[in-house]
Order: C-alpha cells, then structure tokens, then sequence
C-alpha cells in the first residue's frame, strides 16, 4: 500500500512513516502544500495523511486540488479539537479525521479501515436484482447498488464513508444505534470508543441532507428519522423502506468515488 504523508512537523512525519513503513507501507512525505499536491500526482497513493495547518497553503485546499484531479481517501489530522475544522475537511472531500495527539497504533488501524471501506466501494458489479434494491423513506431515496442518495428530489453528494453511516442508520429505521455499534460496522473499529468522529459525521449528514434527517439520543447514539414526503396526501406517505421506483432514481448522477487503483 502506498501513503503520502503530509505534515510539517518532522517528529510526528518520522514517527508515521516508521510505523507504516515497519508495517509493510510504501511511504511518500511532503512538508507543504504545494509540494504534498505534487507528491500525490507522482506517487498516486492508495490513501493520504494530511495536516490541516501547513506552509504553503493549508490542507483544506491542498485536499480540494487533490480531489478535484483524481479522489483518493484522506485522513486529516488537526492540532485543535475544533468541530467547525472538522466539519470543513469532511466537506472537501476528507473521509477521517485525527486530533492530536493521537496513537500510531490507532493512525495505522484507521487507514487500514479506511482502505477496506473503500474496497467495499469498488465491490463487483451488483446483479439486476440488487440494482432495483433502492431505499425510500418518504422524499429520501437510498439507492444501495449505485450508492446514490436523492432527498426532496434534489441529488446529495455524499463520501463514500457518509453514504456507509446513512446506509447503516437506514438498515434499521428508527432504531438507536450507539456510536460503538456505528464505530464498529461503518469504520471497522472495535477499540477506538471516546472518539468524536461518528458526531462530526452526522453533523455532515445534517448538513447535506437535512437537520431532521438523524435523532440524537443523548448519551446513547443516532436513529434515522422517517422524512416525510411533502408531495403525499395525508395518509398516502411511501412506506418505510419501500423500493424506489426507476423514475426516483433515472436522473441521480453518478457520484465522484475513488476508484480501486486511486
């Protein structure tokens, strides 16, 4: 596998790349902006690792140039435990995030999360039966096969590990899932509770899809709220997870997803 690190900082550079390196990795680094743009050009890594704050310009946009050429998965890292840094990485393009200081063991635990989610992205092509096995819930249309989403008609442009967190929550409606439960299936981790990841993703949700869209049970988890459809008479709401006809999903794009060699 192969990493680009960029980070300004040597000591916690040296410190990822001999751990991914001691791990079998392919590591590339980069100390700036610009010069982390072009190490991802050349080396065409399978995932990133990119500090928010560097010279040059800072990772936000080093993330936009990188995902505007060819989408590869990011893990940000920020030296601030701020939730609007956060919630504006996950808006560019980035899949993860790190606060630091963080565990080497859990940066390396991560990444290889991140690499099976997207794996599961480019899975081989559905059968005709799975590409008619859309989700609806009243104006949201879940299309599993294309990984699609359509609310109140208009598409959303999910990540890919959105899309899994929508997809988990709409597996069972209306059930509370604690964030362990959604740690493990949608990140493949079963050691890293206490994080804040699974919040600042569903805030990403709100944000694209609709502040009614998930419940917060304080202390607990997330369920998925039923929307309801503004264009059904009262009483005649699509059943919850009711397949979506083909006129919902005809004109839904195709979405921007990392490719198996990406």
């Amino acid at each position: 596998m192969r990493v680009v690190v960029i980070e300004d900082e040597q000591t916690i550079t040296r410190a990822i790349a001999d751990r991914l390196t001691a791990e079998g990795w392919e590591v590339t680094t980069a100390s700036d902006g610009p010069s982390g743009v072009r190490a991802v050009a050349e080396v065409r890594p399978d995932v990133v690792v990119l500090d928010v704050m560097l010279p040059g310009f800072d990772g936000l946009e080093v993330c936009r140039r990188i995902q505007a050429d060819e989408p590869v998965p990011v893990l940000m890292l920020t030296a601030r435990d701020d939730e609007t840094d956060m919630l504006v990485g996950l808006g560019v393009g980035a899949d993860d995030y790190m606060t630091k200081p963080f565990s080497m063991r859990e940066l390396a635990a991560r990444l290889k999360a991140l690499l099976r989610r997207v794996r599961r992205v480019g899975a081989p092509a559905p059968s005709e039966s799975e590409k008619q096995d859309a989700l609806q819930f009243g104006d949201l249309v879940i299309d599993r096969a294309g990984r699609r989403v359509m609310r109140a008609g208009a598409p959303a442009h999910l990540t890919p590990t959105e899309f899994d967190l929508l997809l988990c929550l709409a597996n069972a409606p209306g059930t509370v899932l604690t964030r362990e439960q959604l740690l493990a299936d949608v990140w493949d981790w079963v050691d890293a509770t206490g994080t804040r990841t699974v919040d600042s993703h569903v805030k990403a949700l709100r944000r694209k899809l609709g502040s009614d869209l998930v419940r917060t049970v304080h202390g607990v988890g997330y369920a998925l709220e039923i929307p309801e459809d503004p264009e059904d008479p009262p009483g005649g709401a699509a059943s919850p997870g009711s397949l979506a006809g083909e006129s919902d999903l005809s004109s839904m794009p195709t979405p921007n997803l990392p490719t198996e060699d990406s």
